[in-house]
């Protein structure tokens, strides 16, 4: 079996439902794919996640290289025995957590180190020093058993110069080309994915997307967005770079889980997304509806007798009432955030059936203003 087979089956515009072929699985676009950092889906079994319709979820390269170790994960059978997750695992190059773990400890020298063949970093953990290459990396997801493997790039600042916008990309396309010529050498069982840099440069942005899609990875992802620049230069970066990648493969634009954003990134013909955010704010009690997010901690919910949203399937929904929620969250109750992480990740994941619904049935433009009339009211 090839590692990834990829078809679009419907069209709206430039919006397209299309299906995922991989060793695991099969996965219909557009998904929003829930982030398991550790392996896990925070607060979620993976029986859970299966019922709620989650086909695909995502691995941290970073964090399971340094605990429990690839190596040992390999071992025990892989990283879907090892979580016993029987659908298709995206994992990530590490690279943004090493990048942004250097920008969060940019007082400390040494932390990260840039280097032409890779990056240097030191352990969260213990401070162990270690080195990320575009091979390495590639064989870290190897031995997690990635059905979807990312390249190592570096996810230059939204806010940096043009020269070093620059000097990040040509690096992120060194990279890219040395780890396709290494997975197709070793034959590696995981699909390769691109990735696209260059900040909010025009130039540079089309730059990288030709050259990344001239590589002819098994799918291509947009990197560097979401990273603190304005909604609106994420959108034209958007227009901008879609062109140049291949209508006949994948196209991942990555950290962006905002219902708005992924109906913008749709319009314009992105196929998979992910994002923390749907579980991070569920620990904080707040959950997302058609109306909007509401935090449930908020005295005013006290006696809600209501669920989250009425019509939602989700069994938070289904079986207790606001009040009771707010009650659990404010008690420290683990139950009340396994209740909101739930709800969002149902949320998010029926929100993705309906604009492939609409997209199958030429009304995603329809759906997409009804939606954001009453969600951002």
């Amino acid at each position: 079996m090839e590692r990834l087979s990829f078809k679009v089956e419907n069209q709206d515009g430039a919006a397209r439902v299309g299906k995922i072929r991989l060793r695991n699985g099969n996965v219909e676009t557009p998904v929003f794919m829930p982030v398991g950092t550790q392996g896990s889906v925070k607060t979620m079994s993976p029986k859970e996640l299966e019922s709620i319709g989650a086909e695909i979820i995502l691995g941290n390269t970073y964090h399971l290289y340094l605990r429990p170790g690839d190596r040992v994960i390999k071992k025990l059978g892989g990283l879907h025995k090892f979580a016993n997750w029987r659908r298709p695992i995206l994992t990530d190059s590490g690279g943004f957590q090493v990048f942004s773990l250097g920008l969060a400890n940019k007082n400390k020298k040494g932390l990260v180190k840039i280097l032409d063949n890779g990056v240097e970093f030191q352990s969260h953990l213990d401070g162990s020093k270690h080195l990320f290459t575009p091979q390495k990396v590639l064989d870290i997801q190897n031995n997690l058993g990635s059905d979807i493997a990312m390249v190592l790039d570096e996810c230059a600042p939204g806010n940096s110069s043009k020269g070093y916008a620059k000097e990040a990309m040509e690096r992120t396309h060194r990279w890219a080309k040395e780890a396709k010529l290494y997975a197709d050498k070793k034959k590696l069982q995981s699909a390769i994915f691109g990735i696209v840099q260059g900040v909010t440069y025009d130039d540079l942005r089309i730059e990288s997307a030709k050259y990344i899609n001239s590589l002819n990875f098994d799918g291509n992802a947009i990197g560097g967005l979401a990273v603190g620049e304005s909604k609106e230069k994420t959108y034209h970066a958007l227009d901008v770079v879609l062109p140049y990648l291949s209508e006949n493969k994948p196209r991942y634009l990555m950290g962006v889980g905002e219902p708005e954003d992924i109906l913008e990134a749709v319009e314009k013909g992105v196929d998979m997304f992910d994002c923390v955010a749907p579980t991070r704010i569920a620990r904080n009690g707040t959950v997302i509806t058609k109306s909007g997010k509401i935090n449930l901690s908020n005295a005013k919910f006290k006696l809600d007798k209501s669920p989250i949203e009425k019509g939602c399937d989700c069994y938070a929904c289904q079986n207790f009432s606001r009040a009771y929620i707010r009650h659990l969250l404010v008690s420290s109750e683990i139950l009340g955030i396994r209740l909101t992480t739930i709800h969002n990740l149902r949320f998010m994941l029926s929100f993705m059936a309906e604009i492939r619904d609409s997209i199958k049935n030429q009304s995603f433009k329809k759906f997409k203003k009804s939606f954001l009339k009453k969600y951002l009211k």
